[in-house]
């Protein structure tokens, strides 16, 4: 039985209630899938195709919520369980397919780099984080950089994110089957099985 205090507290507590409006419709700030590869070379002819079926996973997933993320993180699990990951914030939201594919691919690199005693790999994952709610693309001058096709705002990141709204509107009308990139069709065939988990808690 709460004595005089103990009442008085709680009689206390529940009229200076929290004032915060109490959100239930949150989004997910991330969006991410990973693919368990059993025990296989790290080797590019390996990992380069898991990474661009990933990709295509997920960039289809951001454009279909038209929340392009600024935060690009890779996973990599060895064979002995140890993971490692990497992960690059850009200038300006991407959610282009092959633009993430290929930061991807360069994180994974890196991954090679940091632990060339390293030869097998168990798992791949990547997720994009830092979504932007409402996001207007700054185009881009001509500029000749060495990593124009991977800025959205260039004549080439432009070009892949038309093609990449052509691929969505293909898919939505007669499945994801129906079309695909080359590269990312063939390759998931070899390297890549069809369970995928998300890292992301909610879906967008």
């Amino acid at each position: 039985m709460l004595g005089p205090a103990a009442g008085e507290k709680l009689a206390a507590l529940a009229w200076n209630r929290d004032p915060r409006e109490i959100t239930t419709d949150r989004r997910a700030g991330s969006a991410g899938a990973q693919s368990a590869i059993g025990s296989k070379p790290f080797e590019e002819q390996v990992y380069r195709p898991v990474l661009l079926h990933l990709a295509d996973r997920i960039a289809s997933r951001l454009r279909a919520s038209a929340k392009p993320g600024r935060t690009v993180t890779v996973r990599v699990r060895f064979a002995n369980l140890e993971s490692v990951t990497r992960s690059v914030t850009l200038d300006a939201p991407i959610s282009a397919t092959l633009i993430l594919a290929e930061i991807a691919l360069r994180l994974v690199r890196a991954v090679l780099a940091d632990y060339p005693d390293e030869k097998t790999i168990s798992l791949l994952a990547i997720s994009v984080s830092h979504l932007e709610e409402r996001w207007d693309m700054q185009l881009e001058l001509p500029l000749g950089l060495a990593d124009e096709a991977r800025r959205p705002g260039t004549r080439k990141g432009m070009a892949r994110w038309a093609a990449d709204r052509a691929v969505d509107r293909i898919r939505d009308r007669f499945g994801w089957d129906a079309i695909g990139y080359a590269s990312v069709a063939l390759g998931s065939r070899r390297s890549v099985p069809d369970e995928f988990r998300r890292l992301a808690e909610k879906d967008l």
